[in-house]
Parts: structure tokens; C-alpha cells; sequence
């Protein structure tokens, strides 16, 4: 006996489009279409009803874009599992089809060998990714690792740092804080070290516009 077909629900917003991955899954004897829909409210309905065991998901379609139902549709059905299919090449539109949990991310102009070989990755729970994909990814797990701009500060430095902004030189700053002017003058020093600055106004300028007080 042969092995179920993958059922396949198409998703994209143009009908040619659906059409052509329509044929494309008709040739293929273990993989079966088992719904089509045209926008991102109509796949989250038609996953409910229908189950599939993959969806091929377009990644731009108005009112709802691909990642925003691919992360609804995850998080109601985790079975599910999802192959991004685009045009563009968008780091932040990639960023949101992988965040949103899916295992596959191709090109439309990939390859009728490469799109079926997805489908099957995803059934089995392995991931798919164009190379843009992937680099998405690399840069996206990059920034992530990067600490925020002056989160080095210690909550003193926040503290002397806040009052530099307001003006205050270091003596007005000892007595604010009831510490030494030398403890003052570390702080300061220390301030400016971290934010990679040689004054003080350098340093005033930059913790207004990244908001660090």
C-alpha cells in the first residue's frame, strides 16, 4: 500500500499563481491539493477546516501579509507546518516568516524539484531556506546578540548621566547625589569611556538621542 499524499493548502492572493502551484502539486503523487485561498483571512478558515499537513504560503497579500497568518495559523494549529513562497527579496518580511515559525522560505522562480523537496522537508519537520533566507536569519540572530547602545551604563552612570543632561557640572552632581566629586569624576570618565566619547557634551548629545536617561 502506498504512503498517504502530504495534503497541501495553496495560498497566495493572484489566481494564476494558484494555478500554477495547483499543477504543479497535480503531478506529483505524493503530494495532494486539498484547498486553495486567496488572502490570509481565508488560510487561517481554510486551516481550520481542511488540516493540512503543509501550507505553501505567500508572503505579500493586502489587508493580512503572509507572516501575520503564518504566525496565527502556527499558534492554533502547531501541526501545521509552513513553506514561504515570494518575489521579494525583504530581510524584514523574511525576518517575520521565520519568526512567525516557518520551516521553509523559497522563491517563486525556484525549481518544481526544489518546491516539492519543501514540502516534504516541512512535512518532516526540517527547515527549508532560500540562501537570502538564510542570511535574514544570520543577521537577524546578529542583532539580537548586539546590546542596545548603552546598556553597559550602570544604574549610577543612568544617574550621573541624567544629571549631566540637565546640566548640572560635578560638584552639582556630588551634592545631588550625596557622593564624592572624585566618585563624580570616575562616573563621568566611565560615562564617556562606554559611549566611545571625549566630552562631555559628546556624551550629553547622544544620551538624548538614543533616550538613555
Amino acid at each position: 500500500m502506498s504512503e498517504t499524499p502530504i495534503r497541501v493548502l495553496v495560498v497566495d492572493d493572484h489566481a494564476m499563481v494558484r494555478s500554477g502551484l495547483t499543477a504543479f502539486l497535480l503531478i506529483h503523487d505524493d503530494l495532494a491539493l486539498v484547498g486553495e485561498a486567496g488572502s490570509g483571512e481565508e488560510a487561517i478558515r481554510q486551516a481550520a477546516e481542511l488540516q493540512p499537513d503543509v501550507i505553501l504560503m505567500d508572503v505579500m497579500m493586502p489587508d493580512m501579509n503572509g507572516a501575520q497568518a503564518a504566525a496565527i495559523i502556527r499558534q492554533q494549529h502547531p501541526q501545521i507546518q509552513i513553506v514561504a513562497l515570494t518575489s521579494f527579496k525583504d530581510d524584514d518580511l523574511m525576518r517575520a516568516m521565520l519568526n512567525a515559525g516557518v520551516l521553509g522560505f523559497l522563491f517563486k522562480n525556484a525549481s518544481a524539484d526544489e518546491l516539492a523537496a519543501a514540502i516534504k522537508a516541512a512535512h518532516a519537520g526540517k527547515a527549508t531556506l532560500a540562501p537570502e533566507a538564510q542570511q535574514a536569519l544570520i543577521h537577524a540572530l546578529a542583532e539580537s546578540r548586539t546590546p542596545a547602545f548603552g546598556a553597559d551604563l550602570t544604574e549610577r552612570e543612568r544617574e550621573v548621566l541624567k544629571l549631566m543632561v540637565k546640566g548640572m557640572n560635578n560638584p552639582d552632581i556630588a551634592d545631588a547625589l550625596v557622593i564624592s566629586r572624585s566618585t563624580v569624576k570616575f562616573h563621568v570618565s566611565s560615562i564617556l569611556s562606554k559611549l566611545g566619547v571625549a566630552s562631555r557634551t559628546e556624551a550629553v548629545a547622544l544620551a538624548v538621542e538614543h533616550h538613555l536617561t
